[in-house]
């Protein structure tokens, strides 16, 4: 029982009050008792080109329509993975939904021998999977569209389509900025979708032809960039694409102000936004970094997608820091 003179803290410690949630009192880890149901498992098709793509869905426990966060995995992987990401986002509210790129998924290193592993990768991470990623987002738009208004579907009336976040990490990072914004060689920001309002990048890289300046320099959408300082996709001694560290830490600096975040982890490796483990072997993982993924990505959807004025304040203000270790990197602008 409550004293007969408490304090808002008391009474709220009571239940007997609801205190407004400030960037005082803002959790981007706390999660809600009522656990979310089991991910689905659907396969959206492009209505042009009737490709398959293979889809994980993590709904939130509440039935109400809610805002909608997408995610590419990198070179090889499949809608499987970073498991850890699509509950924690599911259980903050969001439906993320995981895709899986046919011709750069799983299936490329499958059945191959360990020294096969490199070359069979480098041979998946062409322009032409590029261009087929690019392609299997909007084409998931539209299905979710049609899904949403589908009566009867599991995703009828689940989606916030007004509210929808672009991530992926490593090619699936390739992927996010070109529909998120960058501006291509040729063709402008042809690849650029309109219906997407954040995005966030999980090992970025700068692109081969042109500069940074001018991929980067018209983004308007708000990015958060993660990387870490031990960043670099290698298979057997190889690297696995271009990206280098300069090409992870080129991205930031050329993107305009305006809701512009950048975190840079000590000695995470490339797989450190993954649930892999490291190529080539169990490296060691820092057990905080997954932490500190899922606070600032929950803190930067609640601030970008659901206008959370608590939420913007926490990740503008100290708040990271309470999360990071003393040597993680953090900038905005």
């Amino acid at each position: 029982m409550c004293p007969a003179r408490s304090t808002p803290l008391l009474l709220a410690a009571c239940g007997l009050l609801v205190l407004p949630v400030t960037a005082a009192n803002y959790d981007p880890l706390r999660l809600p008792e009522t656990p979310a149901p089991k991910p689905l498992d659907l396969t959206a098709t492009d209505a042009k080109s009737a490709r398959e793509i293979p889809l994980r869905v993590y709904l939130p426990a509440a039935t109400a329509p809610a805002p909608v966060v997408l995610f590419s995995h990198g070179l090889g992987g499949s809608r499987e993975g970073s498991s850890f990401l699509g509950q924690h986002w599911a259980a903050r509210g969001y439906v993320a939904v995981f895709l899986q790129h046919p011709g750069s998924d799983e299936a490329i290193w499958k059945g191959q021998a360990t020294g096969q592993l490199a070359s069979a990768m480098r041979r998946a991470a062409t322009a032409e999977n590029f261009r087929l990623r690019t392609r299997d987002v909007p084409a998931l738009l539209d299905q979710l569209g049609g899904w949403n208004a589908t009566a009867g579907h599991p995703l009828a009336g689940r989606l916030e389509l007004t509210r929808i976040g672009m991530s992926g990490h490593s090619f699936g990072a390739v992927t996010t900025q070109a529909v998120c914004g960058q501006t291509m060689p040729t063709g402008g920001q042809a690849l650029t979708d309109a219906r997407l309002k954040a995005a966030i990048v999980m090992s970025p890289s700068v692109p081969q032809a042109g500069t940074a300046a001018q991929a980067f320099g018209q983004v308007k959408l708000p990015w958060l960039l993660m990387t870490g300082t031990k960043d670099i996709a290698r298979i057997g001694g190889e690297t696995i694409g271009a990206a280098d560290l300069a090409s992870r830490l080129g991205v930031y600096p050329a993107l305009p102000p305006g809701g512009k975040y950048e975190l840079v982890l000590h000695d995470a490796r490339h797989f450190a936004f993954t649930d892999r483990p490291e190529l080539g072997g169990d490296l060691g993982r820092n057990p905080n970094h997954h932490r500190v993924i899922l606070a600032l990505s929950t803190a930067f959807w609640d601030a970008h997608l659901n206008q959370d004025a608590a939420a913007k304040s926490w990740l503008d203000g100290p708040g990271p820091r309470t999360i990071m270790e003393p040597d993680d990197r953090w900038q905005r602008k």
